[in-house]
Parts: C-alpha cells; sequence; structure tokens
C-alpha cells in the first residue's frame, strides 16, 4: 500500500517528557524544550526547519504541568509562531490530552489513537535541534519500505549515545547503548528522529508491546519500541543526516550548539535580525521604537570602540550596555542591562538580567531574571560551565566555578563544583 508521505499529510510528534536531568537548575521550572537558546525557545529551531519544508500538523506529546504549561502558553494553537516566520498556510499545534504517558513511544500511541492519525508520522524528540531535509528522508524511507527509518549522525565520540549496528544495506540490527569506543559496532548515533509508517498503529495494538510496558512500565522509542520492532523482524533502516543535529543535553553542549548556530552553521535559521554589518556576525536586535533607539545606542558604541565584541555575538530588544564591556561569541537575551567593565566570553545571558560592573563571566549560563552584584573593589567571577537559574541573586564579590544554582536564591560567597538548592 502507498501511503501518502507528502509534507502536508505528515503528522509530526514532539514527545516532551521527563524533568531533562542533565540541564538542571536550568529546567527545575521550566520545560526543557522552552529552555532559551539565541532568544527563542529551543524547540522553535526543529519547528522552523519543518514548517518551512511544509509541515503544517504538529503534535506536542506533553507530559507533566510544567511541560504542557510552557510549551502551551508560548505556541498555543500556532498562529503566532506562524505569523512571526511568515509561515502560510499556517502551521496547527494540538497537545496531548491529560494522560500521563510511559515514555516516547507511549506518548506517541496515545496521540496517535486520539487524534487518530492514519497518515505517516515523524516522531522528533523535543530537547534536539536538527536540520534534516524531509524529502530526501521520506525518499530513502519509502525506497527501502521500512516500517521505521532512524535518522543517525556520525559522533566523533561515541559514548553517551546509542550506537547503531548495521549492515551494508543500511538495515539496522540493534543499537548499542552508550557503548566504550571497544563495544561500538560504528560511529553512527541514534539523533531520536523518527520517519514512521502508519503500521505503527497496529504494532501498538501487539500483545508484545502491552507484554513490554506492563514488565517495565515503560515504552520509550530507543529502548523499549525499535527493538521490539527489530526483534519482530519488520524492517528498521538508518538514514545518515547530513545536515546539523544538536543534542542540547547538557550546559557544555548547549554552549557548543549555541556557538555553531551563531556561526551560522543551522541552515534553517542564520540571520537572527539586525546584523550590524556584512563583515561581522554581529547582530542587535530591535523592532520597536524604544528598542530600535537603545540597538542605536549600542551599535554607535561598537563602533566607536566603547563596546568590544569578538566572533559571533547576538544581543536582543531593549538590552542596556554600559562602557568598556566585552563580548566575545555569546549571546546576550532580552531587557539585559549590563554595566561598566563587564567580561562575558562563550557564555549565554537568558533576558531580563542585571550584571554589575567588572563581573566576569566565562563559559557558563546565566538565567532570566538573575542579578549579578560586583564591582570594581569586589568583582564576580562566574565560570567553568556554572549554571545560574532563575531568579538567582549573586552577592558582590562572589566566585563561582562549575556551580549549580537552583533558583529563587540569594548566594554568596566561593564555590567550585558544588550544586546549591533552598534549603
Amino acid at each position: 500500500m502507498r501511503h501518502n508521505y507528502e509534507p502536508e499529510r505528515l503528522r509530526v510528534i514532539i514527545p516532551v517528557g521527563g524533568k531533562a536531568t542533565r540541564l538542571l537548575p536550568l529546567t527545575a521550572e521550566t520545560s526543557k524544550a522552552c529552555i532559551r537558546l539565541l532568544n527563542r525557545p529551543l524547540i522553535e529551531f526543529s519547528l522552523l526547519s519543518l514548517a518551512r519544508q511544509g509541515i503544517r500538523n504538529f503534535i506536542f506529546g506533553v507530559k507533566g504541568y510544567t511541560n504542557y504549561r510552557d510549551l502551551h502558553d508560548y505556541f498555543e494553537s500556532g498562529y503566532g509562531f506562524s505569523a512571526r516566520y511568515g509561515i502560510t498556510p499556517r502551521v496547527h499545534i494540538k497537545y496531548q490530552p491529560n494522560i500521563d504517558d510511559l515514555g516516547s513511544a507511549d506518548s506517541a500511541r496515545i496521540n496517535i489513537e486520539y487524534y487518530n492519525v492514519r497518515d505517516p508520522v515523524f516522531a522528533v524528540q523535543g530537547d534536539n535541534i536538527f536540520d534534516v531535509d524531509l524529502k530526501e528522508l521520506i525518499g530513502f524511507h519509502r525506497e527501502k519500505e521500512a516500517v521505521i527509518t532512524i535518522a543517525l549522525r556520525e559522533v566523533e565520540s561515541v559514548e553517551g549515545y546509542g550506537i547503531a549496528d548495521i549492515d551494508k544495506d543500511m538495515r539496522i540490527r540493534r543499537f548499542v547503548e552508550k557503548p566504550t569506543p571497544k563495544e561500538a559496532p560504528s560511529n553512527l548515533a541514534n539523533t531520536g528522529l523518527y520517519m514512521v509508517s502508519p503500521e505503527i498503529r497496529r504494532i501498538f495494538q501487539e500483545k508484545g508491546v502491552k507484554k513490554l510496558i506492563k514488565e517495565r512500565k515503560r515504552l520509550d522509542f530507543g529502548y523499549d519500541f525499535i527493538p521490539y520492532v527489530i526483534e519482530t523482524d519488520r524492517p528498521v533502516y538508518g538514514y545518515v543526516l547530513k545536515g546539523s543535529w544538536y543534542d542540547v543535553g547538557t550546559p557544555k553542549r548547549y554552549l557548543e550548539a549555541m556557538k555553531d548556530m551563531l556561526e551560522g552553521r543551522f541552515s534553517s535559521l542564520t540571520d537572527f535580525g539586525g546584523r550590524i554589518s556584512e563583515k561581522t556576525r554581529v547582530w542587535v536586535q530591535g523592532e520597536s521604537p524604544e528598542s530600535i533607539k537603545r540597538r542605536k545606542e549600542i551599535v554607535r558604541k561598537i563602533k566607536e570602540g566603547k563596546i568590544e565584541v569578538a566572533g559571533s555575538v547576538l544581543i536582543g530588544r531593549h538590552c542596556k550596555i554600559g562602557d568598556g564591556v566585552r563580548i566575545v561569541n555569546s549571546c546576550i537575551d532580552n531587557y539585559t542591562k549590563i554595566e561598566n567593565g563587564v567580561t562575558i566570553e562563550n557564555s549565554a545571558v537568558i533576558d531580563r538580567v542585571i550584571i554589575e560592573a567588572k563581573a566576569e563571566i566565562k563559559d557558563s549560563i546565566i538565567g532570566r531574571h538573575v542579578t549579578i552584584r560586583s564591582s570594581a573593589r569586589k568583582p564576580t567571577k562566574i565560570s567553568e560551565f556554572s549554571v545560574i537559574a532563575d531568579d538567582v541573586t549573586i552577592a558582590e564579590g562572589c566566585i563561582l566555578k562549575a556551580t549549580k544554582i537552583y533558583p529563587h536564591q540569594y548566594v554568596r560567597g566561593e564555590f567550585a563544583n558544588q550544586t546549591i538548592m533552598l534549603g
């Protein structure tokens, strides 16, 4: 049977569940899919890549209150997203009913049943950013007559990934989870992008799948469902992804993805609005008369050498930046105030942050609405992949190295390799 794989018929299901523990404390009160990256929610990049290729139907497989709240409040039914990027006809976004799933594949099962999906499904992970050539992937999937085609990506280091064992025809025999380099059957990692034929609907009803759910209390694509489909001798193939793919699962990977994308390696979005010259990769955003006024002030200071920018830098709307500030390969989100003599290198400063004079931030992530007290007499220094969650105040003269701070706290002193929680 020839199924209709036209993009407008394809349903994209994005399971968003779990706690995203590796990105804590950023995800303590925020859905991982909505963590801000380059001044927008992380998930927006993947949605944009797919929408620009004709996909119009998305289902967020949300589990739990926080994931639902953050995604629904930002995207609603897709009107605003479509308007922002000029996508016509508009995108339609739906949400998983209030049923707790037992994993990513179980989320797909629930939504396929609830929305009576009889079209092919593209299941993607909510914490990845990817650029996939859909036409090519669909062509490969149809040619192989696959039940599932898994997008694979060549990785330099196999540790921490599910690595595919494939035959010469690209049929997948199995996955080896988080192997050592010696155990790895290839260097092709599972990206969590699955093109699935409508047959999946029947497979979900099989006794073997129901038994898996009962025994394991879980139905994850990678750990449970795909091994089952392979073991029941159905064709599962691996397609090697050529476009960008980022697993933004740790602070280090988040910052690597940010830098890569600022350098133009994500083809769906290479211009962030407000580029100050063709010669540099520096953007200062501004849309309203008030934010354009602030933008002009920042651009003037850059040209006069009062603000030093190096590498790729994105500065959001309504920012105020003092003199003698140095910003290198970093992103400064909207409504941020940076006082004189501050240094920010290879870091993300999320929105509405106040950074006082002479503070130094290197290789770190600063959450929303954070205040960093600092002065020439007692400068505050944050480095080595420290992560400050939302609504934190850092006292003057603090030294933080590889330290994680949970939301809503006042922190003072020196900390290295520590996690600071309320109480």
